[in-house]
Parts: C-alpha cells; structure tokens; sequence
C-alpha cells in the first residue's frame, strides 16, 4: 500500500466531516459495506502509520535533508522528485515538479518524470545485508540521501532485522569512499590550505633534536634530583607561561611546555654557566677572590625602627631611601607568611612602613623571580605605566645571576616578563646556603630541639654558627651550621657565589661587628643608591675584608666538590642538556624512558 495522495486525503476529510455532522443513530455503509466509524478508524490507522508533512503554500518550509554523498545539506528540490513551488539551489522556484495536486511518494509516481514500481517490487523489503536494494527505487544509500525511505524499513513502516558490520581489529575502520583527508563540503570559490592528515605520521617519525629542551629535562636533571634552589629564574624566563609554582614551592607545569629550552637555559643548576655570568657582569676580576669592588664599608642606619633589622639595617635604609627619591616604584622583598611563621613569601613594598615593617631575614626562598609578574602586583601599583616602571631587588646571590643573565639576553619579553625589564637596582645576601622550609622550622628546630617557630624573634648565620632568639633577644640556640645539613638545598652546596658577584650591592654581617652590616658596592648603580642613602648612615670602611675573602674561598672549594661539570668562567653561558646529561648521569631523553 503506498501512501495516500493530497487528493485522496482531502476527499477523506470531507468525508469524516460529514459523518460527525449527522444525527446519532444507527450509522449508514457505504458501497463497500464499510461504516462510517469504520472509515474513521482506517484513516487514523493510515495516520498513525504514515506521518506526512502538512500542505502548505509558504514556500519558506522547503524541507531540508542531508546529502549522504558530500556532506552538506541541501533542498529537496535536488531529489529525483520535488512539489511544485519549492524553494531551489539557486533562489528562484521550480517550475517542472509537476502539475498542481500532484505529489509523489516512494512508490507512486504522478509527474511522469518517473515510472513507478510494479507491485510485486512494492512488498520486497529493503536488503539490509548490503546487497541490491533496488526492488525500492533504488539502493538504500539512495533511500537514505534523497529523503525517500530509511534503510531497514519496509513500506509499511515496520523496521527490519539489523546486521553489523564486525570492526576490523587492530586498524582503524575506513567507513569513507574517500581518502579521509579530502574536504568536504567547501564553499565554492574557497580555496583551504590546510595540511593533509598524513602530516601527522610524518611528524612522529620527527627526532626532537639534541639542543631543543623541554621543562621536562628541567625536572629530570634539577627539581627531581633535589637540586633545584628556588630561584625562580625558570618561571621568568618562560615566555610562554607555562611553569608555576607547586604547593611543595617547587616549580611545576602548568600547562603545555612549547619546548623553547629558555627554563633549562637560564636554570643556575641546570644550563647557565653561572661563573661565565660573574664575567659577563663584572669582567675578569670579578672571578677572582670576592670580585672587584668599587669599595667596601661597614655601615648601620641610625634609627629606632633598626632594632627589628637585621643586623645595620643598610637594605631597607637603602631601599627606602630610593623610594624616596623617587629611583624606583616598589622593591621585591621577603615577607613572613601569614599562615605559616618563619616561611618567606615575596611581597613588593612601595612604601617606607612596608619596608620597615618587612626588616630582616627569612632563611627560606621565595622563588622571588617567579613572582615578578607585574599583574600580581596591579593593585600596588596604581596609575603606573609598565614600560616607564622602576623596581628594585633584593635576593640571594642565585637569585640576581638570574635576573642579570635574563637582562643580559637579547630575547623577546613577554608581558609575563615585564618586571624583569623594571629591575634597576639589585641588592645580593651574602649567603652560604639556604634551607627548606619545612625540614628546617618543622624537624630541625621543632621536632630536634623542641623549639615552636612561634617562639623565635631572630634567625641569624654568622661565624659558621646557626643563631636563634627568643623575642626577647636571648640566644635559644648555638649549633654549628653543619648540623643542618639534612635542612640545607642540596643545590647550595654546587654554588661557588658567596657575595653576589652580579649584584649592584652586596650585604651581610662577615667582616664586620655587631649591629653592623657588611656593604659591598660593585656597580655605578650601587654606588648611586650609596650616595643617596649616605646621609642616613654610621659607617667606616670595611672591618675585616679577609674575614669575606675566607669565607668565599671556602664556599668555592664546596662548590667545586659537588660540581659534577668543569667550573669554566670562560665556556659559553649556556650548557646543552646533552652535556649535563654525561657530567651527572642524567637521562638524556626522559621523556622516552615513561617519565
């Protein structure tokens, strides 16, 4: 049976019209023996098995379906068969659909433009094995693309057994005609240039070379083997910010490594040569004993706020003094975290109070370079344009071999990178080793020594000793320095840089007496700051040089214990990871080795 035409559908309804007009009674046959409730009944029937698409004579519900062959959606009126009126491809109507209340079904052909079935061929089922179909017009993929039938449904509506095709094993299914990178579906006119799929397993077959690092070596070679210092210098120098900073303080990825190399490039422990950047900052004399200063003082700020400073109080008289003036904007400084006591945490002071208030020594690091992010810092610097910004530094002397190896390379700064390029002034610790936070507050002095880091006022390292007060300045606890050890970075101990030979300033308490700080000035932008904080000043020249010149010769002869690779002021800046790899027995490919 095929469905019904728009004619045979109108006399239909008239017919059911007039029958629900009549009166109630005993209900009248027709010719074919059929009542009137029966009539009514089949065409429901007819209804309910053959849903059909209104009449209507808006031309603006042209159906719309897909076109199986190239993937792109089209009118009706492409089908073998369209109704008279329908929108076509072009915009314009078609006009040779057929006459006025004609219409076609998948069976029945009224506009000549097609013979229909005999109807032996109208009850054959559609093959769904694959095989010849065409006993109803045409294969299935024909029933599927012009909108005429589904495949797997006979005439009558009713949905036939399905086969599956079984998925081939191992390989990818091919379930196109096509090859799978031909495009379809293209505007004409439009010309893509894009790659071909086939790129992709060319690319696999792609070595990555020797000298091209990723974050991965960095972690292989430095962070993994416990020898990372928290410099920070990794987080600036990624261009592309992909290195942040792990709740252990650790840099971590963060999200996809480009593989630029620059993290491992600039890493103090991993491929900068940080004796060829003494020589670059300072030249030839600065590798030999303790550099080669401009001159040397032992000074302390004269001022009552100086009892919370450590020893002189020379940095923040420095750096408030330059704030001041007007020299710079802010100074990156270490703070005391407010969650946990004696853990560093870096903070920009812009104001004299922040300074004073932020006065002495945390022994721990703050990954200052990671936090030079100018962002991070927006809401202390209001109205302040970026490129005209000025900032100071203060770190361990690591941490400016970093900042200066970065300032020194000519390399495309990132608006992540921006507070690099603001650094004027750099002020160095002088600085042995420095610990880890939680071996040193929590087993060292907490759990060893049973003292709470609520109860210490002041940490100091003076004369190989480790020094701990009380808030009330007495002394808690003497110990040599080498009895934490096990709370030390491992990575100190390969530093050869005890005074911050890349520094502007340079400032600690060897050399000098107590309540005094050791100044070491070694650039004419230090001795700018010098000058400007001179006024505010006790000071004399430097107490005991040899005192410093000792104490960095026995920080060299560490380091050139616990190198594995040569010292080598006069080797390029940067070591290729290859080269790493062979001085200490790294994985030269970690990333082939599952790591």
């Amino acid at each position: 049976m095929g469905i019904d035409s728009e004619a045979d559908r109108r006399e239909a309804s008239k017919k059911r019209a007039g029958a629900a007009g009549s009166e109630q009674g005993e209900e009248p046959e027709n010719a074919s023996g059929e009542t009137a409730s029966e009539k009514r009944h089949a065409s429901r029937e007819d209804e309910r098995r053959f849903p059909h698409v209104p009449a209507s004579d808006d031309d603006d519900d042209a159906v719309v379906v897909l076109d199986a062959d190239s993937g792109a959606s089209r009118s009706r009126e492409n089908t073998a068969h369209a109704r008279e009126g329908a929108i076509a491809a072009d915009g314009g109507e078609r006009t040779d659909a057929g006459t006025e209340g004609e219409s076609c079904s998948p069976t029945t052909c009224t506009c000549g433009e097609k013979t229909p079935p005999d109807a032996e061929s109208q009850t054959q089922p559609v093959a769904t094995d694959g095989g010849d179909a065409n006993a109803v017009s045409g294969s299935s993929s024909e029933l599927r693309s012009d909108g005429a039938g589904v495949a797997n449904v006979d005439e009558m509506g009713e949905l036939g057994d399905l086969e599956f095709t079984e998925p081939a094993e191992d390989v990818s299914q091919d379930v196109y005609d096509d090859a799978p990178d031909t495009r379809v579906g293209i505007p004409e006119g439009v010309d893509l240039d894009t790659p071909e799929y086939s790129i992709r397993s060319r690319m696999n077959d792609i070595e990555t070379p020797d000298e091209k690092t990723w974050f991965m070596e960095l972690d292989e070679a430095v962070i993994d083997e416990g020898r990372c210092i928290q410099c920070g210098t990794c987080v600036a120098a990624c261009p592309s910010d992909s290195i942040g900073v792990g709740d252990d303080g650790l840099p971590e990825l963060v999200k996809m490594c480009t593989g630029c190399s620059m993290c491992w490039d600039f890493c103090p422990r991993g491929g900068m040569r940080y004796e060829r950047q003494w020589k670059i900052t300072g030249g030839e004399d600065n590798v030999k004993g303790a550099g080669d200063p401009i001159t040397e003082f032992s000074a302390k700020v004269e001022d009552d706020w100086t009892d919370g400073a450590q020893d002189g109080g020379v940095v923040t008289g420095v750096l408030s003094t330059l704030l001041e003036e007007g020299e710079i904007d802010g100074a990156l400084v270490a703070t005391e975290s407010e969650e946990e006591e004696w853990k560093a945490e870096s903070y920009l002071a812009t104001t004299t109070e922040e300074l004073i208030e932020n006065a002495g020594t945390v022994y721990n690091q703050t990954l200052a370079l990671g936090n030079l992010d100018l962002e991070q810092w927006e809401h202390k610097l209001p109205d302040k344009d970026w490129d005209d910004l000025s900032l100071a530094i203060v770190g361990t002397p690591c941490e400016i071999e970093g900042i200066r190896a970065l300032q020194d390379f000519e390399w495309d700064y990132q608006a992540q990178n921006e507070g690099i390029r603001a650094v004027d002034y750099t002020i160095a610790l002088m600085c042995t080793k420095n610990f880890n936070y939680h071996s040193l507050m929590g087993e060292q002095l907490e759990e060893q020594r049973g003292i709470s880091p609520s109860e210490i006022g002041k940490m100091d390292v003076l004369d190989g000793k480790m020094m701990v007060y009380d808030h009330d300045g007495e002394m808690i606890v003497e110990e040599d320095i080498e009895n934490f050890h096990d709370a030390a970075l491992k990575g100190c101990d390969e530093c050869a840089d005890f005074t911050g030979f890349c520094s502007d300033i340079t400032v600690g308490s060897v050399g000098s007496s107590d309540d005094y700080s050791s100044v070491i000035i070694r650039t004419e932008q230090g001795m700018n700051a010098w000058e400007l904080t001179e006024p505010k000043l006790d000071y004399h020249d430097l107490e005991d040089k040899s005192a410093v010149g000792k104490l960095q010769g026995w920080d060299k002869k560490k380091a050139f214990e616990s190198l594995e690779r040569p010292f080598d002021p006069d080797a390029p800046r940067f070591i290729d990871y290859t080269d790493h790899a062979e001085n200490y027995g790294t994985a030269l490919n970690p990333h082939d080795q599952g790591h």
